[in-house]
């Protein structure tokens, strides 16, 4: 029996139409959720992205100021940007499109947003907040992938989840955010060895590698839970595909993320969330 799909694309509207109302009821309230996203350079995916979250930001009604840049631009002028977004009251999330220039340190700019308007989860003192169980702003994409698995209502309480890729954006904090959920997690990257050894231990089964077709059908459990993070267009006919060979994997399967429409929507949808929570997070500062 194939795979029934986890569609992020229809999850995804439904969370949004739950985030406008929200934004409608907090702008009743004088507050209209903020968020700049800073692009620098002409990346076509980059710009694709930016665009995308400019879309969803006028859909759920999010004030969406993009702020675009020429490559040539120093690392100092970015920082001093990010530093006047940090102190603007009517901006409550601040994002960085990555990646940056070489000539710009990608650290030091993740760095200089204030935590409290990292709604993308990359400053280290959300990611520390993350691991030791505090709120905390959650990565976009992890954040996404645990809402599409409770969306079918899978348990993950002492599941084996295996994940397939140590990244700082996907990998490693998936993984810290089901070990939240008292599942029990493996990583595997470029050095594991037996990688099918351990694959086919997976009731859910996470692949964030960024390779076309990585895992075959044959390295997944039969009844796993498959969710598929990659985003690879191939050069031959132009498709996007994920990093799970779908056909085969939706096969042996219970649950399968599709290649586009899967985990892609959630990203933004979860930062459009993180958004509103940060616009909330200062309307109870200025009240007390």
């Amino acid at each position: 029996m194939a795979a029934e799909i986890i569609s992020g694309k229809e999850l995804a509207q439904t969370k949004r139409n739950e985030i406008a109302l929200e934004v409608q009821k907090l702008s009743q309230e004088g507050i209209v959720p903020g968020l700049a996203v800073l692009l620098v350079g002409n990346d076509p995916a980059s710009r694709s992205y930016v665009k995308g979250k400019d879309k969803a930001c006028k859909e759920t009604g999010i004030h969406s100021l993009m702020l675009e840049y020429p490559e040539t631009i120093t690392e100092e002028f970015l920082l001093g940007e990010i530093d006047r977004l940090n102190q603007d009251p009517s901006i409550h999330g601040i994002l960085v499109q990555l990646p940056l220039p070489n000539s710009i340190n990608e650290t030091a700019v993740i760095e200089s947003i204030s935590p409290e308007k990292d709604v993308d989860g990359f400053h280290p003192i959300n990611i520390g907040r993350m691991m030791t169980g505090q709120d905390a702003f959650l990565p976009c994409t992890p954040f996404g992938i645990i809402e599409m698995v409770k969306s079918k209502q899978i348990s993950i309480e002492g599941k084996h989840v295996v994940v397939v890729g140590r990244s700082n954006i996907v990998g490693k904090p998936v993984g810290q955010l089901f070990l939240k959920e008292n599942a029990t997690v493996t990583y595997c990257h470029s050095r594991t060895a037996n990688l099918k050894e351990m694959t086919l231990q997976a009731d859910i089964l996470v692949a964030a590698v960024g390779k076309a077709n990585f895992l075959p059908g044959d390295y997944i459990k039969e009844g796993a839970v498959v969710i598929d993070v990659g985003v690879n267009r191939l050069e031959s006919t132009g498709k996007l595909v994920g990093d799970v060979v779908f056909e085969e994997a939706k096969e042996k399967a219970s649950y399968i993320t599709p290649v586009p429409g899967g985990v892609g929507p959630m990203t933004i949808t979860m930062l459009l969330h993180n958004t509103v929570q940060s616009a909330k997070n200062f309307a109870l500062l200025s009240r007390k």
